[in-house]
């Protein structure tokens, strides 16, 4: 769940480094090592509920659907604080737009360490969207300008490795950390949030003494929401962006919110730790995939993202009908692999089409519909299992979703981009 600042980020207001502050100085190096601790650290802690959701399940006697509706909560506080916050630090600083992401994670902390009831369970969910979508942009954009600042005329590969690992990594090592800590030790569903609590403290402290990379203007602009557009001259290639990235993000959507009462109910193993693990596997296999294929051409990225993506989920549906956790895995990864190169593969699109002036609204646009995909399809499938089995639920959606891919295929051919 890149942000679009994580392929591209936002113009640098100045050259990258603090006021009075030579280039490649120690400070900024030492300083991009630890936004990028803070934003592993945040998106890890946004993940944590991943192995837990059968727990809360059995808790309360919520179904699968209520599952869903509370990782929708959280997506849509992220698609409200993209569009109202995700662009504010560029005049009124990273560190200080960071720091207040920190503060919401920390309240959400809170929220869940206080009660594990449903209606608060539900908020906590909202208010940890409201700061991821915060730090996203923010955090990827201060660690491009650090490293530019440390490093000046280096290559922006360290940059864009860290970032991805802090990124798409986070999201998978939260699952991983909290489903073995509710396995093996004590209070399942209040340790894995201490412990992420103090970490994201320890994220606060580091973070002041961090330089910040913007530059305050005399004049502050005047404040407006992110603007969306789809208008960027290629609408065929736009459209099968878009697509692609809601097709991408469904799949980073079913591992994140139901995937682990597949693995406990439908599989028959009912192991956090295990839940935690094939998580982590699916956002370590994209991760992986979006980094080792810096070089590769964007039609053949796109092409690759379909077929891989198309296969995984065809695997991971032979491993329900079977009953196979090997097979259900193997689907899991591969699915994950395409993911993350269709989703890279569909910002650069959208980079490569916009105007640099309107840049920022076409990624907006992409992420609205990208968010999307990561909420209504988990859903979808939620309120399919009120009526019908998890795996014909699966199965049904591995179907729509297969369209969806050679419906992005077909527009893609069509975009001159594309071709």
């Amino acid at each position: 769940m890149t942000s679009p600042a994580s392929v591209l980020p936002r113009p640098v207001p100045h050259d990258g480094r603090s006021p009075g502050v030579p280039a490649g100085s120690r400070r900024h190096g030492i300083g991009f090592w630890a936004v990028a601790l803070t934003f592993l650290t945040a998106m890890a802690f946004s993940t944590v509920p991943t192995p837990l959701y059968p727990l809360y399940e059995a808790r309360d006697g919520f179904s699968t659907f209520m599952v869903t509706v509370v990782f929708a909560v959280y997506a849509v506080g992220v698609v409200v604080s993209l569009m109202l916050a995700g662009h504010v630090s560029d005049w009124v600083g990273r560190k200080r737009i960071l720091l207040a992401a920190l503060a919401l994670e920390l309240a959400a902390a809170a929220l869940f360490l206080t009660s594990a009831a449903l209606p608060v369970l539900l908020v906590a969910r909202f208010v940890t969207g409201l700061g991821v979508g915060m730090l996203t942009a923010t955090a990827t954009a201060h660690l491009h300008e650090l490293h530019a600042a440390h490093r000046p005329g280096a290559s922006a590969q360290r940059f864009e490795l860290v970032s991805t690992a802090a990124n798409i990594g986070g999201l998978g090592v939260g699952p991983l950390v909290a489903g073995f800590l509710a396995q093996y030790l004590g209070a399942p569903l209040r340790l894995p949030y201490a412990v992420f609590a103090v970490l994201l403290a320890a994220a606060v402290v580091a973070l002041a003494g961090t330089p910040e990379t913007v530059r305050t203007p005399a004049r502050r602009p005047r404040y407006r929401p992110q603007r969306v557009s789809a208008d960027h001259g290629d609408r065929a290639g736009y459209l099968a962006a878009a697509a692609a990235g809601f097709a991408s993000f469904a799949v980073f959507g079913l591992f994140t919110s139901i995937a682990a009462g597949f693995v406990g109910h439908t599989l028959g193993h009912p192991s956090r730790a295990l839940a935690g693990a094939v998580v982590f596997a699916v956002f370590g296999g994209a991760a992986v995939a979006q980094t080792a294929t810096q070089r590769l051409p964007a039609r053949a990225k796109m092409t690759t993202g379909l077929v891989t993506e198309g296969a995984g989920f065809l695997t991971l549906v032979a491993g329900m009908h079977t009953a196979n956790l090997a097979t259900f895995l193997v689907g899991g990864v591969v699915a994950g692999v395409g993911a993350g190169l269709l989703f890279k593969a569909a910002v650069g699109s959208v980079v490569a089409m916009a105007a640099p002036a309107r840049r920022s609204e076409a990624l907006a646009g992409l992420f609205l519909v990208a968010y999307l995909g990561l909420s209504v399809p988990s859903v979808s499938i939620g309120v399919a299992t009120l009526s019908v089995t998890a795996t014909t639920a699966l199965t049904w959606f591995t179907g729509v979703l297969l369209v969806l891919l050679v419906t992005v295929a077909v527009l893609n051919r069509r975009s001159p981009g594309g071709r």
